[in-house]
């Protein structure tokens, strides 16, 4: 008993430097990089956002909401998160702000919930409350994925708010029921776009098409983890896991078809064709970008603050498997060339958020997770 408790204050002790731990710094070609952690002891965090005064909203998978200020305090679980479904990959996963949400208060957010037979991903927006005690008030679920009563793995979830106040949302295709991807009468495997509440809007693309869901906007997806608008185009782009290789990045389009699973740059984890066997097929899509092998990548954000000048449009992806930060530098509207940064780092990048201050924020996905933040080295 001696030995277990000895045991036990040493890991607390651990877990306690970890959080004051030493600033990191790595090589890149933008100058020596210095990665310091605002803060630990985040269970498996998914998504950041940040409020107007500079404090972070962030999720933990297991379903929780907390607010770190630019101390690296963090508060206490917010009250009012509705029950999560928290297992494997499913639990508390994106969470964005309103764009009026200095008036509104608004949020939306994206879970795995549960019905009979399972868990089933849903949109559910409320009102940040905030004070001594912050809180979620008036929470309604506006949106339900459709199909399948959902598993635990590919669950995709990542969330963009356009100009108009649109949602686009990635729903993934739960790993078993792939080949729905490509059908148009569920939900699974897709971009879909709704309005505030949920419903979709009337210029959608397959508003009035005989056996199609009206919400859908694009179709053929995997697992997105990574979704974002171009500020220089105004393009919705999207990430998303492949199989065995063949992660991807696309620009999408309205109606479009992304190949899942009739075609893929990768394999089957068996080793097997996916689909076809093919790159490429007519009437589908190719991705812009795809990294084979697969760095199972997670986030995405486009460049655009003053922090580092070099860096304005390029497009930073975190990965997982490979826990690296990937850098994507443009030519022609296009990624052209890949710099990998943060190797060594030692965590799984789950998310990827530039910061008011210009600098780049990451989480790190793990049992005792991180929030970082990557600047220039003084």
């Amino acid at each position: 008993m001696h030995l277990k408790l000895l045991a036990a204050v040493a890991a607390l002790a651990l877990l306690g430097a970890r959080a004051d731990a030493a600033p990191q710094t790595f090589k890149s070609s933008a100058g020596p990089l210095t990665v310091t952690t605002v803060a630990a002891h985040l269970e498996h965090p998914w998504s950041l956002a940040f409020l107007p005064d500079g404090r972070m909203l962030v999720t933990e998978r297991p379903g929780r909401m907390r607010i770190v200020d630019k101390n690296g305090k963090t508060s206490e679980p917010i009250a009012g998160v509705p029950k999560v479904v928290a297992r494997g990959q499913a639990g508390l996963m994106d969470v964005v702000l309103a764009h009026d949400f200095a008036q509104s208060r608004r949020i939306y957010f994206c879970y795995a919930a549960p019905v009979r037979g399972g868990a089933q991903i849903a949109v559910a927006h409320a009102m940040l409350e905030d004070g001594a005690a912050p809180k979620l008030g008036a929470v309604t679920r506006i949106y339900e994925q459709k199909g399948p009563a959902g598993g635990s793995l590919n669950i995709g979830c990542r969330m963009v708010e356009a100009k108009d106040g649109n949602l686009f949302v990635t729903l993934g295709d739960h790993f078993a029921a792939k080949e729905d991807a490509q059908r148009l009468d569920n939900t699974i495997g897709k971009i879909v776009r709704i309005t505030p509440e949920g419903k979709a809007p009337p210029d959608n693309p397959f508003v009035g098409r005989r056996g199609a869901l009206p919400e859908i906007w694009a179709y053929g997806i995997r697992n997105a983890e990574g979704l974002a608008i171009n500020p220089a185009t105004g393009a919705l782009w999207e990430q998303e896991h492949g199989p065995m290789g063949g992660d991807e990045i696309n620009i999408v389009e309205k109606g479009g078809n992304y190949g899942w699973p009739v075609v893929s740059f990768g394999v089957n984890y068996d080793g097997s064709p996916v689909g076809t066997g093919k790159r490429h097929h007519a009437g589908m899509i190719d991705p812009v970008w795809h990294w084979t092998p697969s760095i199972a990548p997670s986030g995405m954000a486009f460049y655009t603050g003053d922090l580092f000048p070099a860096w304005k449009g390029s497009l930073f992806n975190g990965a997982l498997k490979f826990q690296l930060l990937s850098r994507l530098e443009m030519q022609n509207g296009k990624p052209a060339r890949e710099e990998r940064l943060l190797e060594g780092i030692g965590a799984r990048i789950r998310d990827v958020r530039q910061g008011p201050d210009g600098a780049l924020y990451l989480l790190t996905d793990e049992a005792d997770g991180r929030l970082l933040r990557v600047a220039p080295a003084n």
